[in-house]
């Protein structure tokens, strides 16, 4: 940017120097000089009155103010663990039947698929044995409670029955339990095929078996069902940054899906834990995605807005090359300047922030200062 500016000043330098030869030559032949269009003395560049210069250079003051500093990292779309739901089979068996496909939408309570499992049917066994000795435990409590009465039996034996009937009790609801719990119904005729289903809205996202295939792990998921009405977009933030991110921060989102469109939200969720093999923390953001357009594993740019403390921020149109330095003309008196080094910071759309060389009320030379530049 500087050398293309260098360029163009030359090339007006040059046109301006050679206005000035004619003119020069012009007001010679009526025996008047024009002024230089500047002169420096003693690192003082000064443009006289009447210079055309003077119709050329803009001054204005530079401010102070807050704005926080945008950084990029790399991003991810992630379905929000606290809305996937892995589906377990109760029990192991045989897949009968498979109602649902990958990326169907399934709602809450939708059948999804047929175990035949003797798991269940064995469950089933267990209820009806416990609900069996619980009503012989009951009646042969009732007939010794009878006997006692009449003082037929001693203390102990009715103490006996009751643990009888208290342990048929207990055995009875255990069994009840296990059997609700697998997916059967209390009361129902034994039946070995079980039915699962959806234990919410989404869409399935995962699935691992087929029918005809056996479950012989209850502890394996059959599929993965994401409700993806919202979505995290979760970026990759270097150990270097992060003490920068925190929660509550504004953060943008660009993908590569959608180049031309930018999500926005704020950081929710900044990991507590550094990732051991990249270094790197993993700072979340949730977005609302009613229309579907943000699909997991989806890549994204991610912005995120570092809050920045006040700096003195110049338009990139002061700022010259001389040398090895950046420098801007800075006024210090009427239509007189001396070149100050600067040490700059970001760019920002409004402007470079500027860590050294300029306050507050400067005055600068913002457009065609590369005109001074020697």
């Amino acid at each position: 940017m500087f050398h293309q500016m260098i360029k163009n000043g030359s090339c007006l330098s040059t046109a301006i120097a050679v206005a000035l030869s004619m003119a020069a030559c012009s007001h010679g032949n009526e025996g008047t000089e024009p002024p230089p269009a500047f002169t420096v003395d003693h690192g003082l560049y000064k443009v006289p009155e009447g210079s055309p210069l003077r119709k050329e250079l803009v001054v204005q003051s530079v401010e102070m103010h807050q704005a926080p500093h945008a950084k990029t990292f790399p991003g991810i779309v992630e379905a929000d663990p606290t809305h996937t739901a892995n589906v377990l089979p109760p029990l192991t068996g045989k897949v009968m039947e498979l109602n649902v496909g990958l990326g169907d939408h399934i709602t809450r309570g939708q059948w999804l698929a047929v175990i035949d499992s003797g798991d269940l049917a064995q469950a089933y066994a267990d209820e009806y044995k416990a609900k069996d000795a619980l009503g012989l435990a009951k009646k042969t409590l009732d007939r010794t409670r009878a006997v006692k009465a009449v003082g037929g039996n001693a203390v102990k034996e009715l103490e006996a029955a009751q643990s009888v009937y208290n342990q048929a009790l207990y055995e009875f609801n255990r069994a009840q339990a296990r059997l609700g719990a697998v997916g059967g119904t209390q009361g129902a005729q034994a039946t070995r095929p079980m039915r699962i289903t959806a234990p919410a809205t989404g869409y399935v996202t995962a699935l691992s078996v087929a029918p005809g295939t056996y479950v012989n792990d209850a502890t394996a998921s059959m599929m993965t069902i994401s409700n993806l009405d919202s979505v995290w977009i979760t970026a990759d933030v270097p150990e270097s940054d992060i003490a920068q991110v925190a929660k509550g921060e504004k953060i943008h989102a660009v993908l590569t899906a959608y180049p031309d469109q930018i999500f926005q939200g704020t950081v929710s969720f900044v990991n507590p834990v550094l990732q051991p093999d990249t270094r790197r923390d993993r700072v979340r953001a949730v977005f609302a995605n009613p229309d579907m357009h943000l699909k997991p594993n989806m890549f994204a740019n991610v912005s995120i807005d570092i809050p920045q403390p006040d700096e003195v921020f110049v338009p990139q149109s002061a700022l010259l090359m001389n040398n090895d330095n950046i420098s801007v003309f800075v006024e210090v008196s009427p239509w007189t300047f001396e070149r100050r080094t600067v040490d700059l910071s970001y760019d920002e759309s409004d402007g470079t922030r500027v860590l050294k060389g300029l306050k507050a009320g400067d005055r600068v030379i913002v457009r065609s200062g590369v005109l001074l530049n020697d």
